[in-house]
């Protein structure tokens, strides 16, 4: 794979002076793990529907993560080589990373609720060798979906599948063998290792295109990122982070698998959401620290209020993806005892703003935050003049850990000379220089945490054949933040229903959290003279209309 991670080499040397860049990788932090605490409980991660948990120390970390290293080279995998990760928070997943960082392949994070169309096109369009995917998940048959597509993907040589029971099993290829132990280990390990401004992580984003855009990070990047991160929330090596997040989102990734290994702190992995399981595992593990959308803070609260099960080690709750009612924050700052923390981040950059732990609990319902160190901010007019304290606008940003561009599409990187990148969002920032995210003038819909492509669900529901016109929008959920409402006018003569719309583009194989949940059926659509579809109106609409 070539990479055209174009926005790196012009900001390296000023960010290097300005004390942003570090020049470490993830090898770097892992060795240093293993140097001065070998026998330190690093990862626990533990499966909720079977019950299973694993622990690693660091010694065994590294040790493992250099098997499966060696393991991949064996099945042809190398520098720059896409290896895709469609696994839920299960061990497997850190440690595939930790061996692609030690043979400089690059990992592909992919989200489970993926199904055969958004995976073709992401395999497809990273050039994916070979793809790790478990046999099954919450009844799903990962095996069958990822082999059914590998004849139509001429780069992807091997399905590795966590939990199967052949040949190509990640026990049997990767993690049982002691391949660590083999002549030309040390070679393999040593040979290979990526440097600080090579790719390290492609993670697809969903846009306003219909096809998601793969971003580009390096480990000066996302290092850039986490350090002030941690810094902010006062992290350390004696915190223990639970992560039920998923950690094929940035939220997961850099601060559920990579932020504890650069801390040499200890992280907790579970894989299904459920807020009994999670307060256990604060109890009997010590959490200290999480990070989540807002629906898993309402559950939280809501649980620990009703079962009266405290979690009295959990110090911090940071909360993203979604506005937090105020109401919540006090309900959960009663129930936890926890502070919670407001962040507003995207895929590339990670966390941009986040309040600060001694601010009124007040600015995390009534802001996004405060910039991050390495991070400017700024909101602009329909000219590009800046605005004034409090006037809303679009929203600009210039930071440390910009990501490195969209692969193959650096005409979308949105990136100025300047390094400012236009990041889709409207916003405003009060005298203080808290943000406050107001809008999207990207056409997306945020379920819970989760992108929606918009524009790719609305073209698919023009191919049904009841369907002339029809146009997706958001409207408020309590605890999910927004679900997806489809508005259609049927051709005529014929007639649609909810059921009908879901089950089409479950045909399409379109993940599930992408259909919409609610249906309105009009005789036409509010439009411009030029015809294009006023989305305003039906938001508006959809205010006064009862679900």
């Amino acid at each position: 794979m070539e990479f055209d991670a174009v926005l790196l080499p012009p900001r390296r040397a000023r960010m290097v002076a300005q004390g942003f860049w570090h020049d470490r990788t993830i090898n770097d932090d892992l060795d240093a793990c293993v140097a001065a605490h070998p026998d330190k409980l690093a990862l626990t991660a533990v499966q909720v529907e079977t019950g299973a948990v694993t622990r690693f120390t660091y010694a065994e970390l590294a040790r493992m993560a250099d098997r499966i290293a060696v393991g991949l080279t064996r099945l042809g995998v190398g520098r720059n080589d896409i290896v895709a990760c469609q696994l839920p928070n299960w061990w497997q997943f850190t440690l595939t990373y930790l061996a692609c960082s030690r043979i400089g392949a690059v990992v592909n994070p992919l989200m489970h609720i993926f199904r055969e169309r958004e995976l073709s096109f992401m395999l497809r369009h990273g050039e994916a060798k070979l793809v790790i995917a478990p046999k099954t998940f919450r009844g799903f048959d990962f095996e069958a979906m990822v082999t059914g597509l590998q004849p139509s993907l001429p780069d992807l040589r091997h399905v590795v599948v966590v939990g199967g029971t052949g040949a190509n099993s990640f026990e049997a290829l990767l993690s049982g063998p002691e391949w660590e132990k083999a002549p030309d280990a040390q070679d393999i390990l040593t040979r290979h290792r990526p440097g600080p401004d090579d790719v390290t992580q492609l993670i697809y984003t969903s846009g306003t295109t219909g096809e998601p855009k793969g971003v580009m990070h390096s480990a000066n990047t996302v290092m850039a990122n986490i350090i002030p991160y941690a810094q902010r929330l006062a992290l350390g090596a004696d915190d223990v982070v639970l992560m039920a997040s998923p950690m094929a989102h940035q939220t997961g990734f850099m601060y559920g698998l990579m932020m504890p290994i650069m801390l040499q702190a200890r992280v907790v992995l579970q894989d299904i959401w459920e807020p009994k399981q999670a307060i256990a595992l604060v109890q009997s593990e010590g959490a200290t620290f999480t990070m989540a959308s807002t629906p898993f803070l309402t559950d939280l609260a809501r649980t620990v209020a009703e079962t009266g099960q405290g979690v009295p080690t959990l110090k911090t709750f940071l909360c993203a993806g979604a506005p937090i009612p105020g109401p919540l924050v006090e309900q959960a700052r009663a129930a936890l005892g926890a502070k919670v923390v407001s962040a507003w981040g995207m895929t590339e950059n990670g966390a941009v703003t986040l309040t600060q732990l001694d601010d009124a609990d007040e600015r995390s319902f009534s802001t996004d935050g405060y910039p991050l160190p390495g991070v400017e901010i700024k909101v602009v007019d329909i000219d590009g003049n800046s605005l004034p304290a409090g006037e809303a606008g679009k929203l600009l940003l210039r930071s440390c850990s910009n990501f490195g561009g969209y692969l193959h599409r650096p005409h979308l990187n949105g990136t100025d000379a300047d390094d400012w990148f236009d990041t889709g969002d409207l916003a405003r920032i009060d005298a203080q220089g808290y943000l406050r995210i107001t809008g999207r003038s990207k056409d997306v819909i945020i379920r819970g945490g989760e992108n929606i492509p918009v524009v790719e669900i609305e073209s698919l529901l023009y191919r049904h054949p009841a369907i002339a016109m029809a146009a997706i929008v958001a409207y408020p959920d309590e605890r999910l933040g927004e679900r997806a409402c489809a508005v259609v006018v049927p051709k005529p003569g014929m007639g649609i229903d909810l059921p009908a719309i879901q089950a089409f583009l479950k045909e399409q194989k379109v993940a599930i959290q992408y259909i919409p949940e609610r249906l309105i059926v009009r005789d036409a659509l509010p439009s411009t003279p030029s015809g294009k579809i006023q989305k305003f109106k039906l938001r508006e609409m959809l205010q006064d209309t009862p679900s």
